[in-house]
C-alpha cells in the first residue's frame, strides 16, 4: 500500500469498519479496502478524478469515495454513506440509533439499537428479540451467551427528548456511549 491517501472509520449497527482507499495519481490506479479486504482495484485509469462506489457491513450499506482536483496534482477525497457526507449520516445516525460498550465474561461487546425498527445488532450479528409492554415503557429482551439482557424504552416526558432507552444487562444498567 504505497499510495494510501485516505482512511475512514464508519461505525454500524455491525460494527466500526475501516476504509482505505490507494491512488496512483501517476498511474491512476485506484484501489479501495473495507476491513483489509480489497473490494475495487481499478489499474490505468487516465481520469483522475471521479467517485468508486461499493458496499460495507453486513447490511449491504452504499459508500461513494469522491475523488476531486483541489488544484494542480493535489486531489481531495470525501467518502459519502447512503448519499450523505459521513459527517452528516454519522450525525443523523446518533438520532437513530443507541450504542453501549460493555465487558461480558472477558469480551468486549459492543450494542447497538436501531429505533426506526427496534433491531438489536451485538459485536456484528443481529440478536433474537422478543418485545414486552411493561407499565411504563417497552421492553426489547435478548441474549448474550448466557446473560439476559433487555433494553427499556419509556418516555421522557419532554417532547424535544423523546424516548429514553437504556440497555440492562444482568439486573445492572449499561451507560451509553456516544459514537
Amino acid at each position: 500500500m504505497t499510495d494510501l491517501v485516505a482512511v475512514w472509520e464508519v461505525a454500524l449497527s455491525d460494527g466500526v469498519h475501516k476504509i482505505e482507499f490507494e491512488h496512483g495519481t501517476t498511474s491512476g490506479k485506484r484501489v479501495v479496502y473495507v476491513d483489509g479486504k480489497e473490494e475495487i482495484r481499478k489499474e490505468w485509469m487516465f481520469k483522475l478524478v471521479g467517485k468508486e462506489t461499493f458496499c460495507v457491513g453486513a447490511a449491504k450499506t452504499k459508500a461513494t469515495i469522491n475523488i476531486d482536483a483541489i488544484s494542480g496534482f493535489a486531489y481531495e477525497y470525501t467518502l459519502e454513506i447512503n448519499g450523505k457526507s459521513l459527517k452528516k449520516y454519522m450525525e443523523n445516525r446518533s438520532k437513530t440509533t443507541n450504542t453501549w460498550v460493555l465487558r461480558l465474561d472477558g469480551e468486549d461487546l459492543r450494542v447497538v439499537l436501531e429505533k426506526d425498527t427496534m433491531d438489536v445488532w451485538c459485536n456484528g450479528k443481529k440478536m433474537e428479540t422478543a418485545g414486552e409492554f411493561v407499565d411504563d415503557g417497552t421492553e426489547t429482551h435478548f441474549s448474550v451467551g448466557s446473560h439476559n439482557c433487555y433494553i427499556k424504552a419509556v418516555s421522557s416526558g419532554k417532547r424535544k427528548e423523546g424516548i429514553i432507552h437504556t440497555l440492562i444487562v444482568d439486573n445492572r444498567e449499561i451507560p451509553e456511549m456516544l459514537e
